[in-house]
């Protein structure tokens, strides 16, 4: 019975809310009713008193749901505000707020301008060779082969560019 009136109890009401929160009030009716009746206190007259039955809770959910929006529940009604970045019928986008953690993006902005300040002091190898290895996560070998170094060459510049850079981001600010 509450199958056959659902298409005509929720498109009879349909202009009081949302069709999802329509569904949500239709099913907590439905609910309440079999809960009811698995308790043994569901007597009827006939399958038209049960509809009717079913319809008047379901409007009171309706009432229950509407009252919750209209302010007695600020969350409600904000979530009702609120819009879904899914379409109708789609999963909802979840959206991660990227400034959540503001003290540490800003932490790491200074290191990598520190960082960029201090790489400007390397010769201009030390920074061919850093800059391949880690923006272009190159091998030694292929460096090698590209720029004509030897692997000697290639070991020697990499250790004395890191040892440059780290005695220069561990000295006091310099004036910059």
């Amino acid at each position: 019975m509450a199958q056959s009136a659902r298409a005509l109890l929720l498109s009879r009401h349909r202009y009081l809310l949302r069709f999802e929160d329509l569904e949500d009030c239709y099913s907590q009716a439905t609910i309440e009713l079999v809960a009811r009746a698995r308790r043994g206190r569901l007597q009827f007259s006939s399958r038209a008193h049960l509809r009717n039955t079913l319809e008047l809770r379901f409007v009171s959910r309706i009432r229950d749901r509407r009252r919750a929006l209209s302010g007695r529940s600020p969350a409600e009604a904000m979530l009702d505000g609120a819009c879904s970045l899914g379409g109708a019928g789609e999963r909802e986008i979840e959206v991660a707020d990227a400034r959540a953690d503001v003290e540490r993006r800003a932490i790491l902005r200074l290191q990598l301008r520190s960082l960029e300040r201090a790489a400007h002091s390397l010769s201009p190898d030390q920074r061919l060779v850093l800059a391949c290895q880690i923006g272009l996560q190159m091998s030694a070998g292929e460096f090698c082969r590209r720029f004509g170094w030897s692997q000697d060459k290639h070991r020697k510049v990499a250790q004395r560019a890191r040892a440059r850079l780290r005695q220069l981001l561990d000295e006091p600010d310099r004036g910059a």
